[in-house]
């Protein structure tokens, strides 16, 4: 009966022991998975997080490439605008010079006339009067005055000479002339051909004598 017993009680500390190990390997198992999931949890988290990351930084890259760009397009725009707005005054301040190129070339031509209408003038005070004379003197005085109109419109204006004192922007000296007063020296005291200007701009210098 004791050797029963005693078999027994072998049998039973060994169902013991193999339960004991039985249930030691399942904690030891559901330990190792329940690691595993904590692993493919990690690592699925650090999945996520990472493809994040890089589309967040993709679309960073992207923006900054964007700015880049408009910072360029925005340069390019203002030279083309600085560039536009210098040949719109380039060509405005070409065409003006134009203009007035012309208007001197015409008046330079148109002078010459009145500079023979003045001295038709002048020899007629010296000679006899006659009505037939006369008549065409009329004529002329009227058509003279009517050129200096045009010229006037033209802002010609003449330069005044006689009595002023000599200035090398206005006028060029012919020859000089001894005077007795003090105050006469350096003025002008005859006038050869009269000068004009446009505006500020001299297109023909007086051609004058010098008191010295």
């Amino acid at each position: 009966m004791k050797e029963k017993e005693k078999e027994k009680e072998v049998e039973k500390d060994d169902v013991s022991t193999t339960a004991s190990n039985e249930n030691i390997e399942n904690k030891e198992e559901k330990a190792t998975i329940q690691e595993n999931e904590n692993i493919d949890k990690k690592e699925e988290k650090s999945s996520i997080f990472g493809k994040k990351g890089s589309k967040e930084t993709k679309l960073k890259e992207k923006i900054e490439k964007l700015e880049e760009e408009k910072a360029e397009l925005n340069d390019r725009y203002l030279r083309l605008f600085s560039e536009f707005d210098n040949f719109k005054k380039r060509t405005s301040r070409e065409k003006l010079e134009l203009l007035a190129t012309a208007s001197e070339t015409v008046i330079s031509y148109i002078l010459p006339v009145v500079d023979d209408f003045e001295r038709a003038f002048a020899a007629h005070e010296k000679t006899e009067n006659s009505s037939e004379i006369e008549n065409m003197i009329e004529g002329f005085e009227i058509i003279y005055r009517k050129l200096l109109q045009v010229l006037k419109q033209f802002h010609v204006e003449e330069i005044p000479a006689k009595g002023e004192l000599f200035n090398t922007d206005l006028h060029e000296a012919i020859s000089h002339f001894a005077v007795e007063k003090e105050e006469d020296k350096g003025k002008i005291v005859d006038v050869i051909t009269k000068g004009y200007k446009i505006k500020d701009k001299v297109i023909r210098f007086s051609k004058v004598i010098v008191g010295n």
